[in-house]
């Protein structure tokens, strides 16, 4: 069995998380992709700048389909994970799911392309994930959740049963969403906030009970 090959975009600390994960599954990271002049942080593997970069190693790579794509960038991103994982769809590359051993999903989830489940992350019964997501280290996203594309849960975020979630939500780091509750598009709810009631689009919540702080900053 071939090994498998991946390219990473985003050259920070979550490619060495991404890297550490491939690694574990017998994989190797063949090229490091970044829209700024930055050093690799993975020993040996070249860092190629921005899209013009990102081209010429495709040109001159002879099978580019049997290489799997996944985007390093975090946080309230989403749009530009998906359009990264865009241009690699473009260019032939695969684009799925990467799932650690220690994660739990159910058979009965699904997860789109490009989305990373991180170790002891769960995905539970009927729960719908989009693409370009990252459920980032003890996330957990319980029964007949609807996760939009382009959401980050940062580690130890929990979205109880049934809560929506739309496109490019940042979730903090220990925040909970309580059950039936939606969360509109490009918000970002704060670490450790506790959510008990909708937040609508485009807004930032904080603390305990969850209320607005701002409204989110649009690209």
């Amino acid at each position: 069995m071939a090994e498998l090959r991946y390219v990473i975009w985003g050259c920070a600390g979550h490619a060495k998380v991404l890297a550490a994960l491939i690694a574990r599954q017998g994989g190797h990271v063949v090229a490091l992709f970044d829209r700024e002049d930055v050093p690799s942080v993975i020993p040996g593997v070249p860092v190629h700048r921005g899209e013009e970069g990102f081209a010429r190693w495709a040109d001159a790579t002879h099978d580019i389909a049997q290489v799997r794509g996944l985007v390093a960038i975090g946080g309230s991103r989403g749009r530009d994970r998906l359009a990264v994982q865009a241009l690699f769809r473009a260019r032939g590359l695969q684009v799925g799911p990467l799932v650690h051993p220690d994660a739990s999903v159910c058979t009965s989830a699904s997860l789109g392309a490009g989305t990373q489940v991180l170790a002891q992350a769960v995905v539970a019964a009927d729960a719908v994930v989009g693409a370009a997501c990252i459920l980032n280290h003890k996330a957990s996203v319980d029964h007949e959740c609807r996760v939009g594309d382009g959401v980050h849960l940062a580690p130890g975020a929990t979205l109880c049963g049934l809560v929506t979630l739309q496109a490019h939500v940042m979730v903090g780091a220990g925040a909970v969403v309580l059950p039936r509750l939606t969360i509109g598009e490009n918000s970002i709810v704060g670490a450790g906030a506790v959510v008990t009631r909708d937040v609508p689009a485009d807004t930032i919540v904080v603390g305990n009970p969850a209320r607005p702080l701002r409204r989110a900053l649009q690209p």
